[in-house]
């Protein structure tokens, strides 16, 4: 007889509280590491030339701190779902995936408000909303509600790209 991978229903599978930490921890430690770098009540970004249409800044705060806490619910819910299918090679590789993405996320604040890199913070940019679409695309595999519960962290990172570029365009 062949032994399921699947858990039984109301049966916790024992590395949910793990999975939560992990997920937790990397979305923390992206936002610590972000955080240090970030300000935008800097002399240098207050005189950036910014598009009309970028959001208030008080959006940002309330955007950033919904994005993450989906991405930690979302990821730690994958990881779950596939350890529980037996699938340790997909929950190691969806790991991987989001520690990249969650080092590219950190990586943009650097290179943009500590760095004033325009041109390097817009290619950060895309490389992060390309990642997150990717992520999202990866929890969606898993299962479509994750990918969904995703979806506007991918939304938002290219929203931020061509934001980025916008303020590139407006400040050579």
């Amino acid at each position: 007889m062949r032994k399921s991978h699947r858990r039984e229903p109301g049966v916790a599978h024992p590395r949910r509280a793990r999975n939560a930490l992990v997920a937790t921890g990397i979305v923390g430690a992206t936002v610590a590491v972000g955080s240090a770098a970030s300000d935008p009540t800097s002399q240098w970004y207050v005189a950036l030339d910014k598009p009309a249409w970028q959001p208030p800044g008080y959006v940002f705060p309330i955007a950033w701190t919904t994005l993450y806490t989906s991405i930690a619910v979302a990821s730690a819910a994958v990881l779950n779902e596939l350890e529980a299918r037996g699938d340790t090679f997909g929950a190691r590789t969806f790991g991987v995936a989001l520690v990249r993405n969650q080092a590219l996320n950190a990586f943009w604040s650097w290179v943009f408000f500590r760095w004033h890199n325009l041109p390097a913070a817009t290619l950060a940019a895309a490389a992060l909303a390309l990642s997150s679409l990717g992520l999202a695309r990866r929890a969606g595999r898993v299962d479509p509600k994750l990918g969904a519960l995703l979806a506007p962290y991918a939304g938002w990172t290219t929203f931020a790209t061509v934001l980025s570029a916008a303020v590139w365009r407006r400040n050579p």
